[in-house]
């Protein structure tokens, strides 16, 4: 089978405040709002996609705020995405550690992985985000008006998986998903697809004794990988499905077209088309501007706005 997967595309968070979620990602990392919609299994709840300046796929993070639906807050352990990181320039994290003292962030750790600086604090719904200094990220970054490009948010770095077994997480990655092992330390294995970058790794947090995780706010929902079409798409999907897994029909996602499916350790996996991108119904400089909804909820449009918290942005 060819290689199929060329990046992340995105990770998916249940989040609660919705207007403190559109200040930590607008305000707190600079990020851009490219598509305020609704999550398509419960129109009562935001969908916000945070990205570039287009929303270009792996610099993509995306939030369902469920504050008042009576989700429980989760629990981060095994069989969970425990770990967002987006990737920063070197030399910028002294920058990004005043700036979020100045929002009352709590940093919760910091170090070196692979010869990369980061620093690690939680967002105000509970997730884990790290920032990572590099030189190898080439990507336009969206310039916030109080962010210099010397200290922006390329999009993201990559994921961190808290595994209890991690053999069979990794043979499912590199045997059917494209991905390479590129680095190894004790209790963490990196895996990288097409290419060693930010914005296309996976770390897998070797955990055989963690508590298992719960999905609720403060919780990552899935990560998505990157094909370039729905041809490629239907191929990984055959493979998947001929491999034993149980994978979702496609699903239209609006802005791409998505399968699902859960590894071995637990996580759910996306696969999402790039293709049609953000601007099919909002030109490149309006993006993010207006509640945007999928024709069979447009009828119902006046009834979603009503149920829908007020934001600013």
């Amino acid at each position: 089978m060819d290689k199929l997967v060329r990046s992340l595309h995105h990770v998916t968070a249940t989040v609660e405040d919705a207007q403190e979620d559109l200040d930590f990602y607008l305000g707190g990392l600079g990020m851009r709002l490219v598509k305020k919609t609704v999550n398509f299994d419960n129109h009562n709840v935001y969908h916000f996609y945070y990205g570039d300046e287009r929303g270009t796929p792996n610099t993509l993070m995306t939030t369902f705020p469920y504050k008042g639906w009576g989700v429980p807050v989760g629990t981060h352990g095994a069989g969970q995405i425990t770990t967002t990181a987006f990737s920063v320039p070197e030399g910028a994290l002294d920058a990004w550690r005043v700036r979020a003292e100045g929002r009352g962030l709590r940093v919760e750790g910091e170090g070196e992985r692979f010869g990369e600086e980061f620093v690690r604090f939680v967002d105000p719904s509970g997730l884990l985000i790290e920032l990572v200094a590099n030189r190898r990220d080439a990507r336009t970054p969206w310039l916030a008006p109080d962010k210099s490009k010397g200290s922006a948010v390329r999009g993201l770095f990559g994921v961190t998986l808290t595994i209890r077994d991690p053999e069979p997480t990794v043979d499912l990655l590199t045997r059917l998903l494209d991905f390479e092992i590129v680095n190894e330390a004790e209790g963490l294995t990196r895996l990288a697809v097409n290419g060693d970058l930010p914005g296309h790794v996976v770390d897998i947090l070797h955990a055989p004794h963690a508590a298992q995780a719960r999905n609720g706010l403060g919780t990552i929902h899935h990560v998505a990988f990157a094909v370039e079409s729905e041809d490629d798409q239907a191929r990984m999907r055959e493979e998947l499905v001929h491999a034993g897994l149980h994978v979702t029909p496609v699903r239209d996602r609006q802005y791409f077209k998505s399968i699902y499916f859960r590894e071995p350790g637990g996580v759910l996996y996306e696969i999402a088309t790039v293709p049609p991108g953000f601007t099919v119904d909002e030109d490149l400089s309006e993006l993010g501007r207006g509640l945007k909804l999928p024709d069979w909820e447009e009828p119902y449009r006046p009834l979603i706005e009503r149920g829908l918290p007020k934001v600013e942005h």
